[in-house]
């Protein structure tokens, strides 16, 4: 039964030592990051396993390094998951590992990728800075009118850039109308508006000079039909072409991230009983996936502990 639905972590699920254990103990694991080393000229794997951790944190290097953890899991676990996997989704530049979990992207050119994708956002953010946002408390509709209002209201732009559940959003946009929002919200009765540490704004208007290069990038890429269903960010729709996944790969860096849309989709194509399994480092999104789906069965897969006990249940 097609019931699986394969979620991929986005930035911020670094940490240092992420997936040592995993190559310690999995060949299959060992050789996506030495894959991921000889692709990237760089080696990744050592700011991963050793640090430091502002090394690692660093844009070009985090997203490379989550993809390459959520590749890696994946290597060894998808011969027990053939054919049962209904659809994928990823968070930001877990979209890219989803696509690597479906087919669409082998893992070195994913990585490559998601590198060159880290460069651009951080030159963009250089270029223009901005920052962002989490909104809690709040449903989204409010949001989106505080940035309206905000946005009007004087210099710079502020968008809802995450939506990611119910009553938690991120904001995006100038230091200046993301401030007017965040009081906005806070005089509309938001529990928190919480700064987050940040390169640019990202998701919003200002990573469009980012969009303009990455649009190269994935153009000159090789990507494959997926060979099942992976849902885009910026619509919370169910792609199954190569061509269309290369123009939502880049469109997402403008776009919102329709996250509690994306996690819905996910359910519906999983069926009566559908099981969300986290690939990667972290577990945010199976604890958003529960929040968005209450009750719904939530897997984690990450350390190689985690994949020991779920190879040996399978």
């Amino acid at each position: 039964m097609t019931n699986i639905a394969v979620l991929c972590p986005g930035q911020g699920s670094q940490r240092v030592g992420m997936g040592k254990d995993l190559a310690d103990a999995f060949p299959e694991a060992r050789e996506v990051f030495a894959a991921v080393d000889d692709a990237l000229g760089i080696p990744l794997t050592r700011v991963m396993w050793e640090g430091p951790e502002d090394l690692l944190t660093r844009t070009d290097h985090a997203q490379p390094a989550i993809l390459a953890h959520s590749a890696a899991v994946w290597a060894v676990v998808s011969p027990k998951l053939k054919g049962l996997v209904a659809a994928a989704a990823g968070h930001s530049l877990g979209e890219y590992s989803a696509y690597v979990a479906a087919g669409t992207l082998q893992a070195v050119e994913g990585a490559r990728l998601v590198r060159k994708r880290g460069e651009l956002m951080h030159a963009a953010g250089t270029e223009h800075p901005g920052t962002m946002a989490a909104v809690i408390g709040l449903p989204a509709e409010q949001v989106f009118a505080a940035c309206e209002q905000a946005s009007a209201a004087g210099s710079g732009v502020v968008v809802a850039a995450n939506l990611n559940e119910p009553t938690q959003t991120v904001i995006s946009g100038d230091p200046e109308a993301v401030a007017r929002a965040g009081e906005l919200l806070k005089a509309a009765g938001a529990k928190r508006v919480i700064a987050l540490k940040v390169s640019g704004a990202f998701h919003s208007p200002l990573m469009a000079p980012a969009q303009l290069g990455l649009s190269g990038e994935l153009t000159g890429a090789s990507l494959r039909p997926p060979t099942f269903p992976v849902i885009a960010n910026a619509t919370a729709e169910p792609v199954r072409d190569a061509e269309t996944a290369r123009a939502q790969l880049a469109a997402q860096l403008t776009s919102p991230v329709r996250w509690e849309e994306s996690v819905r989709t996910l359910a519906e194509l999983a069926g009566g009983q559908p099981r969300f399994v986290e690939i990667g480092p972290g577990n945010v999104l199976t604890g958003m996936a529960r929040r968005i789906v209450p009750g719904v069965a939530t897997l984690t897969l990450g350390s190689a502990a985690e994949v020991n006990a779920f190879l040996a249940a399978a």
